[in-house]
Parts: structure tokens; C-alpha cells; sequence
């Protein structure tokens, strides 16, 4: 059991307190308190792990399945007895400039707080560690662990979008630079790989936009009516991060139809080249083929100079050929 409980804490008036180690008589200590909550962060539990926690806390088995198997959508569910949110932290990892993401599901009753982390990408060390610095906020009880945790994920998304904006451009450059289209197979895979980056992105922050409106809105259990201008910050940064990601995707699409376009053109001058060069070696061809039927009675056939005329000839027309051409850009 000890195995999955990353932190197990008791907070009265905003100030974490010593409590007893084992989590059920900790509850019991905080609901007979009345003005504190405990927060128990757990990671990647077992279901056997699990069935005491959702035992002793009253979880809703459906909520507790979700928790448990994990690769669920961002949601907000609504229990007797408590309050499930999902949400998908997301780790960018510069060395491969790829995005993955975790899962982190919250249980907000009325005196605790239950944290589920799977993968990670979870960031509540770091917002358990500034919530027990802020004891003005974290007396607020379960709400403030709800804000502060979706706080953080979501400032993580605008950090990960605004280093995607960067990734992209210099994908942009790399394209459109004079040499660098012309690997047409490397390209497109590079396209279709940032595609998939920002599909799994958009897996995170698209789907949470929903339950984030709901809570900046009245009438959420186990949501103080005080915190909703709170969420509704949070809401801002996440509409936002949410355009950045839709503006992301559409320059994307806009940069792959521009690349085949590229290729196209580039097929067409090809082409060109090709057919210029091939008319170019049809003349001597013809005028060597007439020459060579080796008929009794051929014009100039018998002319010392009949030879060199005709090689003359030949490069001329090349020549003259040549000009053309490469006046209409063929060549």
C-alpha cells in the first residue's frame, strides 16, 4: 500500500499538519476537525491497492473503473459523494520533439482530496509544494487543490504549444529553404510526424475545455461559489492554448498542400528538361536516320563536303534549339 501513496497529508486553516500515517484514520482526523481536508496522491495504483481507498473515501465505482484503466478523455463527473475530473498532463521532450501525455484523476469530496497519477506528466510535487507556501489560498480546502492542479496543466499546455510554434517554424524553413523540398519522402514524413504531435496534443486540451467552463460556472458541487473567477482564468489560458493548437494545425495543413504544390512544380521543370533535352537529340537523330537508308539517289550524297556540312548542320540546329529553350526556361 505504502508503494502507491507518493503523499498522504492532512491541512488545517491552509497549514499541512502532522496526522496519523495511515490514510483512513487521517480521514476520520480531518472530517472530525470540520475545517480541514486531506489530500492523498497516489500513484498508478492496482485495483487491489485501490478497493480500500474507494472504500474509505465512498468512490463511485464507475469513477474508481475510469481511475484504475486510465486512457480516458478529459471529463467532469458529478457524484453523491464527490467530484471525478480527468485530465491529461503532457510532457514535451526536446531531444526528439515529441509530445506525450499521462493522466491524472482527481476525487474532490467535501473534506479531501484524492489524486490518481498515471505516467509522468503529473505535475503535483510541484503544486503540492506551492500550495503549502500560499497557507491564505490552500485554506480554501479541496477547491484550491482542484484550481491549482488544472492551473498548472494548463500553463503546461502554453509552454508545450509555444515550443510546437517553434518546432513548426523551423520545419517551415527547413521546407522552403532552396534545398530543402527536394527530399520529397523525408518531408512529407516529417509533416505527417508533426501531424501526429499535435493530434496527440490536441487529445489533452481540446476535450478539457467543457468541464473547465463548468467549473467557472455556478452550481458545481464541491466547488466554492468564490473560486469561479479562478476558473475562469483558467478557461481564458485554456481557449487560448486551444486557438494557438487549431492555428498550429491549420499552417500545417497549409505547409503540406504548399510542399506538394512545391513538388508538383518542381515535377513540371523536370519535365520540361526532359522533353527539351529529348527534342533536342530527335534533330541529328533524324537528320543521321535520313542520311543512313544508304538510297542510290540521295541529294548531296556524293558531295565531298557532305559529311562536315551535316555535322555543321546538326549543331546548329542544336544550338539554335538550345536558345530556345532556355529562353522559355525550359532548360
Amino acid at each position: 500500500m505504502r508503494a502507491m501513496i507518493v503523499d498522504c497529508a492532512i491541512y488545517h486553516d491552509g497549514r499541512r499538519t502532522e496526522g496519523p500515517k495511515d490514510f483512513s484514520d487521517a480521514l476520520r482526523q480531518a472530517r472530525a476537525e470540520g475545517d480541514s481536508f486531506l489530500w492523498l496522491g497516489l500513484h498508478e495504483p492496482t485495483e487491489e491497492e485501490f478497493e480500500l481507498v474507494s472504500t474509505e473515501f465512498g468512490l463511485h465505482s464507475l469513477a474508481v473503473e475510469d481511475a484504475l484503466k486510465a486512457h480516458q478523455r478529459p471529463k467532469l463527473e458529478v457524484y453523491d459523494d464527490s467530484l471525478f475530473m480527468v485530465l491529461k498532463p503532457v510532457v514535451y521532450e526536446p531531444q526528439s520533439d515529441t509530445v506525450s501525455s499521462g493522466e491524472l484523476m482527481l476525487f474532490v469530496g467535501e473534506s479531501f482530496v484524492v489524486s490518481v497519477r498515471h505516467g509522468e506528466g503529473a505535475p503535483l510535487k510541484v503544486v503540492r509544494q506551492r500550495l503549502e507556501s500560499e497557507p491564505e489560498l490552500l485554506k480554501h480546502g479541496p477547491t484550491t487543490v482542484l484550481y491549482a492542479v488544472s492551473d498548472a496543466v494548463v500553463d503546461h499546455y502554453t509552454e508545450v504549444a509555444a515550443e510546437l510554434q517553434n518546432d513548426l517554424e523551423e520545419l517551415e524553413a527547413q521546407i522552403f529553404s532552396p534545398s530543402g523540398g527536394r527530399d520529397t519522402k523525408g518531408t512529407a514524413s516529417r509533416i505527417y510526424t508533426f501531424k501526429r504531435q499535435l493530434q496527440e496534443f490536441r487529445r489533452a486540451t481540446g476535450p478539457l475545455a467543457q468541464p473547465v467552463q463548468r467549473l467557472a460556472s455556478a452550481g458545481v458541487p464541491f466547488v466554492n461559489a468564490e473560486s469561479q473567477p479562478f476558473f475562469r482564468d483558467v478557461d481564458d489560458h485554456l481557449m487560448r492554448t486551444n486557438e494557438s493548437v487549431e492555428g498550429l494545425d491549420r499552417l500545417l495543413s497549409d505547409i503540406l498542400s504548399a510542399h506538394l504544390a512545391q513538388v508538383s512544380v518542381r515535377q513540371n521543370d523536370d519535365m520540361r528538361k526532359i522533353s527539351a533535352w529529348a527534342a533536342m537529340a530527335a534533330v541529328p537523330t533524324m537528320l543521321a536516320g535520313v542520311y543512313g537508308m544508304n538510297f542510290d539517289h540521295m541529294p548531296e550524297l556524293h558531295w565531298a563536303w557532305s559529311y562536315p556540312a551535316l555535322i555543321v548542320l546538326m549543331a546548329l540546329l542544336e544550338l539554335g534549339l538550345y536558345g530556345l529553350f532556355k529562353r522559355r526556361g525550359w532548360l
